[in-house]
């Protein structure tokens, strides 16, 4: 007898459990240790959330001889319709450029609204036309049974 691993025998043996979504057990994935040992470690941030994070931190600021807490986002934007207003030709091309792009984006979501509604609308009135029409298929039913109109 031959106990080599190389025979046909034990080679059709470990061939059972190869296959397509079965890798040879050699090569699967331990138990209790990750694929991915070196990978982003947990709690780490992208680069959208310090952004939004840092937009929506309070400074103090002083406005009209008053200080007051605002964000780094409303400070920013108050400083740059401030350069805009003093003739800062940079800050007025961005504050337009900004400005369309708030007013296409609330154009859109009012649209959006509305066509949402006006579907809403066709469903509802498709809903009553069939409940008018169920109630008066219901009372002729009623007046040809009975010879009454009110059922009786």
């Amino acid at each position: 007898m031959n106990t080599d691993s190389n025979t046909p025998q034990a080679m059709r043996e470990e061939s059972k459990d190869v296959g397509y979504g079965r890798p040879p057990e050699s090569t699967r994935f331990k138990k209790g240790v990750s694929g991915n040992p070196k990978g982003r470690p947990k709690g780490s941030l992208n680069v959208a959330i310090v952004f939004t994070k840092t937009l929506r931190e309070r400074v103090v600021i002083n406005e009209h001889g008053q200080r007051r807490t605002v964000t780094k986002l409303e400070a920013a934007v108050k400083q740059l319709v401030n350069k805009a207003a003093s003739g800062d030709q940079r800050s007025m091309r961005l504050l337009l450029e900004l400005a369309r792009d708030a007013e296409a984006k609330q154009n859109t979501i009012g649209h959006q609204e509305s066509a949402i509604s006006a579907i809403d609308q066709e469903i509802i009135d498709d809903i009553l036309t069939r409940f008018s029409e169920m109630k008066q298929e219901n009372s002729e039913v009623q007046e040809d049974s009975n010879g009454h109109p009110d059922g009786r």
